[in-house]
């Protein structure tokens, strides 16, 4: 297109060369801006990436989170149960050894 513009009459010639380099400015800055807006794309999409794999650590977090709640939960009931077994087992022990020490009191006595 330059080489066609450069062969015309001279008046026709300054325009259309005028306008060639006009339209070569434009299509550059089109080309510049294209790069800046595929970089800063593409740094967007890095940063969704990096935010969706936080959100999904967090989101294991939670599930972990949730796992210890319940964990928790299992542990006390568990040390209520073996404070009610010491509390039963004791109290049979206690029983035990009363209803002995009756028994050898009513036999030794007679």
């Amino acid at each position: 297109m330059d080489l066609e513009a450069r062969s015309l009459q001279p008046n026709v010639k300054a325009v259309l060369l005028a306008k060639l380099r006009e339209y070569k400015s434009d299509l550059n800055n089109l080309k510049s801006e294209h790069k800046r807006l595929a970089s800063a794309n593409s740094n967007q999409a890095a940063r969704d990436d990096l935010l969706e794999s936080g959100m999904a650590d967090a989101m294991s977090l939670h599930g972990v989170d949730d796992n210890i709640s319940k964990s928790k939960k299992i542990l006390t009931n568990m040390s209520r149960r073996m404070s009610r077994n010491k509390w039963i087992i004791s109290s049979i022990i206690v029983v035990l050894v009363v209803t002995i020490a009756l028994i050898l009191y009513f036999k030794l006595s007679k």
